[in-house]
């Protein structure tokens, strides 16, 4: 199975590693990281914030994938310029990981591989990764200052 995982990933945490592990473990055939552009990463924000460089996530997310990698995957990272982009037009794609937040997209992502032509796609959910107060752990509430990128509470 070919996986695609999409995000800003910025600040990387270990949601974001839930992500490419569920990935890894079901991309068979290789793995796209869909990784959001510097602009599209500011445009997608509900709460406006600091965001890493382009260059430096894709080195973050680069180290994470060669950590978390024990199936030896091939793995390729894009540049994600469109709120559906690869996943909504790429045809060798079999699967989109996601969080539990966003899998109602897999709907619209699949109507729109439809009307391209392309077979839907399956999605594949990964948990939240719950930081040590029990809440969700967010690159948001990393920013805020509230926790660490593992989810330690930051006093």
């Amino acid at each position: 199975m070919y996986v695609a995982v999409a995000g800003t990933f910025g600040p990387l945490h270990d949601g974001h590693r839930t992500l490419f592990e569920h990935a890894l473990r079901f991309g068979d055939d290789g793995v796209v990281v869909a990784l959001t552009s510097d602009d599209l990463a500011v445009e997608t924000r509900h709460q406006p914030r600091e965001i890493p460089a382009f260059d430096d996530r894709v080195q973050q997310v680069t180290d994470a994938i060669d950590r978390l990698d024990e199936w030896n995957r091939d793995v390729e990272i894009r540049e994600l310029t469109s709120e559906y982009g690869i996943a909504e037009d790429d045809p060798a794609v079999d699967a989109l990981v996601v969080s539990p937040e966003t899998a109602p997209e897999l709907e619209e992502i699949n109507d729109r591989r439809r009307r391209r032509g392309l077979e839907p796609i399956s999605g594949i959910v990964a948990p939240y990764t719950l930081a040590d107060d029990g809440e969700r752990i967010s690159s948001t509430r990393i920013v805020a200052g509230e926790i660490d990128e593992h989810g330690a509470r930051i006093e």
